[in-house]
């Protein structure tokens, strides 16, 4: 590593109203830090997009403190060891875990573990399914929604990285799965390349015809990632003692005024619906539980995954703004090195 070398890193400058314009964060150069005893530094490799950056963005109450204004950005991050004072991570090992916007950081365990490797799947895939989205959908999914073989499981956001993640699981578990999706072409994705057993338009369909045409029987789990009105329709159609993990709001995130709560709130009384919110966090002491599953899933052929890969750290926020305006397709990620 020659000195000249410098750490650009983006900073929270100000709290986004609606859609996260360019003036939000500030990309800088600055000196590549210095680990400290029992810390490593590493250089970042892959830098995950999620719908929580936006939650992080803002001082609204959430899960964890927000970033403060001057702080660097949060996120999902995996990265290779170029200097360790830790005996546990030497140098060439690839992390993953909680990190910052930034090509060099300064590590600590607790926060990031080493990235498993699996034969024949690429580091990409390996870090953009174990970092929290597939955790995330295998939680969310089994342990609240705890599908039961022949239920229909439906999924919002299905063309996104836990969504196409939580129908095939799905499947796995022997249940018919519907999506919902964007265009026509994430539609055709979800039901041609992964197996679901139907696909919704929500930009171009009638969502409650629709969802009655693809859940003749009703619905047993609905798997939330975007609330309002999808939630609204759903609600309408589950059966009783239904569940509803949810996982995500992201049509609300960029609102800037009070968001209307679901009309049809009263079908949770009338079907015994149980609603529970989770954050994958909750699960971490359980992460090798799932990352097991999934890579053997994943070995097997039975689940596939997409990388929605763009590259260059300095397009960061260009290329977040995509998972608020439905242009991903599969799970968002930036590559830096």
């Amino acid at each position: 590593m020659h000195v000249t070398d410098v750490n650009r890193v983006w900073r929270l400058r100000k709290r986004p109203v609606g859609m996260i314009e360019d003036d939000v964060l500030s990309l800088g150069q600055e000196p590549i830090p210095e680990p400290a005893d029992r810390q490593f530094l590493f250089r970042l490799n892959y830098l995950s997009l999620d719908p929580t950056n936006r939650i992080w963005m803002s001082d609204m109450d959430q899960y964890m403190p927000p970033v403060a204004l001057g702080d660097p950005m949060r996120g999902i991050v995996c990265g290779t060891v170029v200097k360790s004072r830790h005996p546990d991570f030497a140098v060439g090992d690839v992390v993953g875990g909680l990190g910052t916007w930034a090509d060099y950081q300064v590590g600590r365990p607790g926060m990031l573990s080493k990235v498993p490797t699996l034969p024949g799947v690429p580091l990409a895939d390996i870090f953009g399914l174990t970092a929290g989205i597939g955790p995330t959908a295998y939680f969310g999914l089994l342990e609240i929604g705890a599908p039961k073989a022949g239920e229909t499981v439906v999924v919002s956001a299905a063309a996104g990285a836990v969504g196409s993640v939580v129908g095939q699981i799905a499947k796995i578990q022997g249940c018919r799965a519907v999506g919902l999706a964007g265009s026509d072409e994430k539609c055709r994705w979800i039901v041609d390349d992964l197996g679901f057993d139907a696909a919704i338009n929500y930009k171009t369909e009638d969502v409650p015809a629709a969802l009655k045409r693809a859940c003749p029987q009703g619905i047993d789990v609905y798997f939330d990632n975007v609330g309002g009105d999808i939630l609204d329709a759903c609600l309408k159609q589950m059966n009783l003692f239904g569940r509803i993990p949810t996982c995500g709001l992201i049509s609300q995130y960029n609102a800037t005024g009070e968001v209307p709560g679901p009309k049809n709130y009263p079908m949770i009384l009338m079907q015994r619906l149980k609603v529970q919110g989770f954050i994958v966090l909750d699960y971490a002491a359980r992460y090798p539980e799932a990352i097991g599953a999934l890579g053997g899933w994943l070995q097997s052929g039975q689940l596939k995954f997409r990388v929605d890969m763009h590259d260059g750290l300095e397009h960061a926020v260009k290329t977040l703004r995509k998972l608020y305006t439905g242009e991903n397709q599969g799970k968002l990620m930036v590559r830096v090195a």
